[in-house]
């Protein structure tokens, strides 16, 4: 199968250069896909143009769409590393990069995609004027919609906390101390937090809170989304 742009992107095996907004089509129709979702982005991260498949997935109208900035299609839990990426590859530290995020949609659907972006330079200048976001439709993986929507009250402020403490380490005495509560009070909100996220144990319970994305990625020490807080 003969390596495209976009593939040579997902599996990092060729180095794939800036592409130049002035080549002929423009950097849109060199990836305007059935199989992908594709946004162009100005330097600020806002929306400038769409393909159909991104259209349809977010939803609205793809003018409706074009003047949002990108993030705000993302869920907070990823948005602070994602924010730092494109950051660096508008200082030019980078001309692309490969990740994963957790994007919303219609109806409250929530998933995770492969994304891969790439700067767009401005003809013979070193600047970036734009940016190529590529989001992989074959390879998304639909996500707990239920405890994954962004704005999803789950949490009290000392549960929040407790799972704060929980996932960086902290153990029942000292965490006691540090909220004030009595160990037998700290383990009373452990025990409904498990009972909420539907897990066995501690360790599950971290696990369970990050790919929920209640807890905050590429942070520390950890930080509850404040999304997700009563």
């Amino acid at each position: 199968m003969m390596a495209t742009p976009h593939t040579a992107l997902m599996d990092g095996t060729s180095a794939v250069p800036p592409v130049d907004s002035s080549e002929a089509g423009g950097p849109m129709d060199r990836f305007d896909r059935a199989d992908a979702y594709v946004a162009c982005l100005d330097p600020s991260l806002t929306i400038q143009q769409v393909n159909q498949e991104f259209d349809r997935r977010f939803g609205g109208a793809a003018s409706g769409l074009c003047g949002k900035h990108f993030c705000d299609l993302i869920h907070p839990s990823v948005q602070q590393p994602l924010m730092q990426q494109f950051s660096r590859m508008l200082e030019g530290k980078r001309h692309r990069f490969v990740t994963e995020v957790i994007a919303g949609g219609r109806e409250d659907t929530t998933s995770m995609l492969p994304l891969s972006a790439m700067a767009v330079r401005g003809g013979h200048t070193p600047d970036v004027a734009a940016i190529l976001v590529v989001m992989s439709a074959g390879d998304e993986r639909t996500e707990d919609t239920e405890v994954m929507a962004p704005r999803k009250k789950l949490l009290s402020e000392i549960d929040a906390r407790i799972l704060e403490g929980i996932a960086a380490g902290v153990s029942t005495i000292p965490l006691a101390s540090r909220l004030y509560l009595s160990r037998q009070g700290v383990e009373y909100h452990v025990t409904g937090l498990l009972r909420a996220l539907k897990v066995p144990n501690r360790a599950a319970l971290v696990s369970r809170a990050y790919s929920m994305g209640v807890l905050k990625v590429g942070t520390w020490p950890p930080k509850v989304v404040e999304d997700f807080i009563k």
